[in-house]
């Protein structure tokens, strides 16, 4: 199948979007699909290349194309008109996208001018619009006119486009209650890059450690994190992710400081995305300490949570409905009260102290990535792409 993929972002791009939109495409083009991954380009001179970047052997049937980069508040407005252009004149099948606004905007052709639309729902959007504020303690509070606008265009999209994905049960069943059943709407969740061959190895001796990677914003819990180090002076933490001069790890170490643990608390910076596993393999414990919000309760499907397991190293999560989908307490995880220093300290605690459940902690996570390769991923969203097909 031909698939043309939008994503309104600079490409290569550090952050979890770039990754997930780059694997999705890959690993479809592995399975024998025709990818043009749509894209504006590098910001960085010169630019970068994207299969060095993301660590990956080039594959003839992935083609990224750039259009041209508009400055300021007009660089959105560029991006759309251009990619409905590309959708008019496009020879693909299917139009995928992760971006509602792109998504939307193929659904006003007529069909007969463009290809079938999927598009993938990353979170309801006026839900958090309204949320990230917030979340960020950043972001501008959204009009009531703009959030009826995404509603409407919510309700679209998820009425006319020809195939739908979530990445949690939990969205799509917000979206049935919503709007009412739809056919072809899947549920897909992220996924990660396994090395080949596998051979589990077990958690370091040595320090206690436990690790973070990802992003470093407040709904993210990685001040849950610190204040559960303050609570255990043997452990040392580890945390992957963010920019010097960025203003929540400049935050994040001024909290370490203040609670005492700065000494034992490593801030690694963002590294790339082939040199996380080896940097989160140091650590006996991987957190995934996100505190409680609706992007957290319903729509997340983490990339840190697929790279924990991966890595075979037991994981503490926050006990959240999306994260439930994935995984199970004292199965393949530990899940700890969301937002509550004392619960996460308890838990590292009482997982250091008993090492045989934590090695078959280790163990049962690295059985559980195997259901979660970015190419089974790929093998998932072809029963949308199939639908779409025996329709036509």
């Amino acid at each position: 199948m031909r698939i043309l993929y939008l994503a309104d972002i600079r490409f290569p791009l550090e952050r979890a979007n770039g990754i997930q939109t780059f694997e999705t495409c890959r690993a479809l083009a592995a399975r024998g699909h025709d990818v043009t991954l749509f894209v504006r380009p590098d910001t960085t001179h010169p630019p970068r290349d994207p299969w060095a970047f993301y660590g990956a052997a080039p594959l003839d049937r992935l083609q990224f194309v750039t259009t041209w980069s508009l400055p300021g508040a007009t660089r959105r407005g560029g991006y759309l008109a251009a990619a409905c252009r590309r959708v008019m004149t496009s020879k693909a099948d299917v139009v995928f996208t992760r971006d509602l606004g792109a998504a939307a905007m193929a659904l006003r052709l007529p069909r007969s001018m463009r290809p079938a639309v999927v598009y993938e729902a990353h979170g309801y959007a006026p839900a958090v619009s309204a949320e990230l504020p917030r979340l960020l303690g950043t972001a501008t509070m959204p009009s009531p006119a703009k959030l009826r606008r995404l509603a409407a265009r919510e309700a679209r999209v998820w009425r006319l486009a020809e195939g739908y994905v979530t990445l949690t049960k939990a969205h799509r069943a917000e979206l049935t209650e919503r709007f009412g059943p739809r056919d072809n709407a899947a549920v897909v969740a992220d996924g990660t890059r396994l090395q080949t061959p596998r051979t589990f190895t077990g958690a370091p001796d040595g320090a206690p450690q436990v690790g973070y990677a990802g992003h470093l914003y407040p709904w993210k819990g990685v001040d849950v994190l610190i204040e559960a180090l303050a609570l255990l002076p043997a452990v040392h933490g580890l945390i992957v992710g963010g920019h010097p001069g960025e203003r929540d790890r400049s935050r994040l170490e001024a909290l370490a400081r203040a609670r005492g643990v700065a000494d034992r608390l490593e801030f690694s910076g963002w590294l790339p995305p082939a040199d996380v596993a080896a940097a989160i393999g140091r650590c006996q414990i991987l957190a995934l300490p996100n505190v409680r919000s609706t992007i957290s309760e319903r729509y997340t499907s983490p990339l840190k949570l697929f790279e924990y397991l991966a890595a075979g190293r037991a994981v503490i999560a926050s006990d959240l409905p999306a994260l439930r989908e994935v995984l199970t307490d004292d199965v393949n995880a530990v899940l700890v009260e969301p937002g509550q220093p004392r619960s996460l300290a308890g838990a590292i605690d009482a997982l250091l102290s008993d090492r045989a459940r934590l090695d078959r902690l280790s163990r049962a996570a690295f059985a559980a990535a195997a259901g979660y390769t970015w190419d089974a991923r790929a093998e998932r969203l072809e029963a949308v792409l199939e639908a779409i097909g025996a329709r036509r």
